[in-house]
């Protein structure tokens, strides 16, 4: 009896005396293919590319068109810098596994930039600088949105493995959301992220449907972590000091981000300085002096900072939190809060060192202790310098009661353990859409 190695041998001679080199033969073998995920990847990005090309391209003809433009020279140059976006998107799908959407999009947009410069020049095509240094940031930004949509997507084709007790992420995740893989056979290339419970899927009867994914492309993630990524909060009852892991990156940005927070402050001081005066004479004029608010608040290891707030209600209403339609509110504090000008003087908070730019929000003395007393854990969110804006606050809004309190502390303890230069950019976005559209303000 031929065994069935034997058989596969003579196949192969067979084979390749018939088949062409193109390795269609091999498939008859048991070779698979993977499903082609580039083209799809790429045409994600294919409005945020667009729009990049048509605001880029606004961008150089205002400055080339100052002086005479030379429009052969001009036409030239649109059609390189088109390249860009469309080389940078698909240069980022290619590596779509990178952690950190917005510098990495910057960072290819720049290499990108580079090279346009450098071929235009050594063809000796006439070319605006200033044009280019318009040109670069728009782009940047819009390719940055568009990667981190990017990342969105590939959030949506998920599967999640089925094990005894996966009613508990099938509800926190959604069933309509995630497909439910119950047969090892099945095949996993329509999903881009493969869900499991390493404790029940690390055994011999999935090792073939995991080695399918590894040789697929597709990614294998513990679905508790997917879950923390997606809703961007972690789970208090289980969250310890010793889940964080800090990378080098990530050590780098926290010692250069008390640098960075000062020079913001200083350099955007001709816009607040004259905010704030305006701001202060309108308290004024509206209900006397004082017009700071003042406030012992906790800060970063448990230590208590006074700080600084113009005040928003009437003299001597102050104190506990604010309601919807709140009678002690000066009319037009609401506009100022809802702008956020009432945090103006944090800036001062800032220089000294009691806060940051972004981080967990400082609460009252009263709000730390009954919220600590409530759960132990709401200590953990001063292991950072607390801020002016932060991730509780552009994800969950405003909080009126311990409960809220301790809802909002699983953003906080997310936002410490992924403390990064791209997630700080995430929040700023987030923020300046708080203040046009009024969410979480209050």
């Amino acid at each position: 009896m031929t065994s069935e190695p034997t058989k596969k041998r003579k196949g192969l001679k067979r084979t390749k005396r018939s088949a062409s080199s193109d390795l269609s033969y091999l498939t008859e073998l048991g070779a698979t293919t993977r499903s082609h995920r580039i083209f799809r990847d790429v045409m994600s990005f294919s409005m945020p590319v667009l729009l990049a090309i048509a605001l880029q391209s606004i961008a150089y003809l205002a400055f080339y068109t100052r002086t005479a433009p030379n429009w052969s020279a001009a036409i030239t140059v649109l059609a390189v810098l088109a390249l860009v976006p469309v080389a940078s998107a698909g240069t980022l799908s290619a590596f779509r596994r990178q952690e950190s959407p917005i510098v990495a999009a910057a960072v290819i947009v720049a290499i990108f930039f580079s090279f346009a410069i450098t071929y235009l020049s050594a063809m000796r095509v006439r070319v605006s600088f200033a044009g280019f240094a318009a040109a670069m940031p728009l782009t940047m930004l819009i390719v940055a949105i568009g990667n981190i949509r990017f990342h969105q997507r590939l959030s949506a084709r998920v599967a999640l493995v089925a094990f005894e007790g996966d009613h508990l992420p099938l509800t926190l995740l959604g069933k309509t959301e995630v497909a439910i893989i119950s047969d090892p056979a099945t095949d996993v290339t329509p999903f881009d992220t493969i869900l499991i419970d390493p404790e029940k899927h690390h055994k011999p009867e999935w090792s073939a449907l995991l080695a399918r994914c590894y040789l697929a492309g597709v990614d294998i993630v513990p679905w508790t972590r997917f879950l923390e990524i997606r809703q961007g909060r972690v789970h208090v009852p289980t969250f310890d000091v010793s889940h964080l892991a800090y990378t080098p990156s990530q050590m780098l940005y926290a010692r250069a981000k008390r640098l960075l927070d000062v020079l913001a402050v200083i350099v955007t001081l001709p816009l607040t300085i004259p905010l704030a005066v305006l701001t202060a004479s309108y308290i004024y004029a509206r209900d006397g002096g004082p017009v700071l608010f003042v406030q012992h608040r906790r800060g970063f290891a448990g230590r208590v900072f006074r700080m600084y707030k113009f005040r928003t209600m009437y003299s001597g209403t102050g104190g506990g939190s604010t309601t919807n339609g709140d009678k002690r509110i000066i009319p037009g504090g609401r506009f100022l809060r809802k702008i956020r000008l009432d945090e103006l003087p944090q800036l001062y908070n800032i220089l000294i060192g009691d806060m940051s730019l972004i981080g967990p929000r400082p609460v009252a003395e009263y709000v730390a202790r009954s919220s600590i007393k409530y759960e132990e854990k709401y200590a953990l969110r001063n292991l950072v310098l607390p801020g002016i804006t932060g991730w509780a606050q552009v994800t969950s809004g405003y909080a009126a009661t311990t409960e809220e309190e301790i809802e909002k502390l699983a953003y906080d303890l997310y936002y410490i353990k992924h403390l990064s230069f791209d997630l700080d950019m995430q929040i700023l976005f987030k923020t300046v859409k708080t203040v046009l559209f009024g969410t979480g303000a209050r």
